[in-house]
């Protein structure tokens, strides 16, 4: 009994961190968010052409790849809220509402993303179309098995395939994160304008493969340590 007012003040020392890690993370991503709801909304309303490498407004793909900015602009501050241990236990009903407005603009992300992939391909070429449709159908998997797994009531699925889909909401912020990082301490060594440099190819892969596998081991180790107790 005497061990549990420690354990009460650890797990709120813990919530606070964590309310602080997830503000700190969402007032990171704001700008890049912004930016892409902005641009999306910009390309859907007004003429930006031919500033931008895009077809005439009207044009399907064109409307895809500006709804794909906004939906992923979305997923980018919203899936983290999916986070919040206070979101969950105090308001649960506004849990479930974002949670399924991520779910739809996540899938809607991916299969813009992987339209606009199949009709243009990339600027980077083959390495980078074949990277960002993994990318993409990896995202629309992580966002369908985490509705299929909230429906089916499986809660320690449900979590795991969340965070999943929490980690590759927020890799196209990383994105341009890392490219951010490297070009500050290079000065863009291995990359191109055209993103055929050494770097721009590891990046393709590196903006979310690493992050899902440290988020498997995590998850693999979590998993084991509760078969133990």
């Amino acid at each position: 009994m005497a061990d549990l007012p420690r354990r009460r003040r650890a797990r709120a020392l813990r919530g606070i961190l964590g309310a602080i890690g997830l503000a700190i993370l969402l007032l990171a991503a704001a700008p890049f968010a912004h930016y892409a709801v902005d641009l999306g909304w910009r390309g859907l309303t007004q003429d930006l052409w031919p500033a931008i490498r895009f077809d005439a407004p009207e044009a399907p793909l064109s409307v895809a790849v500006f709804a794909h900015m906004i939906t992923g602009g979305l997923i980018t501050c919203l899936a983290p809220l999916q986070l919040s241990a206070t979101i969950r236990a105090r308001a649960p009903a506004l849990h479930r509402a974002i949670g399924r407005l991520v779910v739809l603009a996540a899938c809607a992300t991916a299969l813009t993303g992987l339209a606009w992939i199949a009709a243009n391909g990339t600027i980077g070429g083959a390495d980078m179309s074949l990277a960002f449709a993994l990318y993409g159908a990896l995202m629309a998997v992580a966002a369908l098995q985490t509705l299929r797994a909230a429906r089916a009531r499986a809660l320690a699925r449900h979590r795991a395939w969340a965070l999943r889909l929490v980690v590759l909401a927020m890799a196209s912020w990383l994105y341009r994160v890392h490219y951010g990082i490297w070009f500050a301490l290079t000065g863009g060594v291995g990359s191109t304008a055209a993103f055929t440099g050494l770097f721009d190819k590891i990046q393709v892969w590196a903006f979310y493969l690493p992050y899902l596998a440290l988020l498997e081991l995590i998850l693999r180790r979590q998993s084991g340590a509760r078969r133990q107790t």
